[in-house]
């Protein structure tokens, strides 16, 4: 519940029922004639008033509204809200997604392998806000979106940023797990993770995967492989980034459980094989739980104000009420 931090401002709400009252008896009423315009033998003249009746009172219902948003505002409503502020280093988490193709396959869910992977880990990363969390993208190649960071307003917007087949359309496992290798080997983190998402094999790069699971182990950074997919013929809806060119159809999934599983193994960590979303959850939550350490922090009170959004919304239905009763209706007064 918002406090307020100036409440006899809701004292000026009395205007309303005065103003009302005021009409009411006259008080801004004109000197009028009343004149009827009519021929000798023909009907008088009538005016349709529902529409304008309507109209009229609209405009007035907006102009009561904004001003009570803007004396709503004049309160200064406040919410408070205590947070944590660590002191001391958590987790490093860096997970390295496959963005090849194949991850545009829609077997788990309604959406593609590769939403329901950002969903997953955007869910783990709100949930765990002492930890650093980063992510390489791999495909043909591996590149570095974001490094582990604490900043989760950054790494969301980052991890949105990433596209199907903007790395090409093979499966470089072992240069994305050097790249998150070499991006996490200087870091004074207590505990340090690769966790790697993939629906695919090995089958472009330089490097061997296993040789980058032991370069992880000698880091000290534990390596987790996540499986994605169903095997069999899984539909797939597919437009490349660089040709604009759209495909569908049906896609031969199948993947290497052995070779995940002993990526794994050699890095010190853990296979799961992922077939729905539950899977996802719990294997990121096992994740997270193995690789949790003890933190430090203290609380810290935080202030959230709406007094510039209220003022804008009052001031928008102010013009609105203004231009149905001056531009519209032409009522001046």
């Amino acid at each position: 519940m918002p406090d307020f931090q100036n409440p006899a401002a809701f004292l000026l709400l009395l205007f309303i029922p005065a103003l009302y009252l005021l009409r009411k008896t006259g008080f801004f009423s004109r000197l009028a004639f009343l004149l009827t315009i009519s021929d000798w033998n023909g009907k008088s003249f009538e005016w349709k008033r529902t529409p304008r009746n309507f109209a009229s009172m609209f405009s007035r219902v907006c102009t009561s509204l904004a001003f009570a948003i803007a004396v709503f505002a004049l309160a200064e409503p406040v919410i408070y809200r205590q947070e944590r502020i660590y002191t001391s280093r958590g987790t490093d988490v860096m997970f390295v997604i496959d963005v090849s193709p194949s991850m545009a396959a829609k077997d788990i869910g309604s959406v593609t392998r590769l939403e329901v992977a950002k969903k997953a880990v955007m869910e783990l990363v709100n949930s765990n806000p002492g930890a650093s969390f980063g992510v390489v993208a791999m495909g043909e190649d591996a590149s570095i979106v974001i490094p582990p960071t604490v900043d989760k307003n950054i790494f969301m917007e980052r991890l949105r940023s990433i596209q199907l087949g903007y790395l090409g359309n093979g499966t470089a496992i072992g240069t994305g797990l050097s790249t998150a290798v070499f991006h996490m080997v200087s870091s004074a983190a207590p505990k340090k993770c690769i966790v790697l998402i993939t629906d695919g094999e090995n089958n472009a790069g330089s490097i061997h995967p296993e040789t980058a699971a032991e370069l992880a182990f000698k880091n000290n950074i534990t390596v987790y492989t996540l499986g994605v997919g169903s095997d069999g013929s899984v539909p797939i809806e597919y437009e490349d980034p660089v040709t604009g060119k759209s495909y569908a159809g049906f896609l031969d999934s199948t993947f290497d459980i052995t070779a995940l599983r002993s990526i794994a193994q050699i890095g010190g960590g853990r296979f799961f094989e992922i077939q729905s979303v539950g899977d996802f959850s719990l294997a990121l939550s096992v994740i997270i739980k193995n690789q949790g350490v003890v933190q430090t922090y203290h609380s810290k009170t935080v202030n959230y104000e709406f007094y510039d959004k209220l003022i804008l919304i009052a001031g928008i239905l102010f013009a609105f009420g203004w231009f149905i009763r001056s531009v519209c209706l032409q009522e001046f007064v």
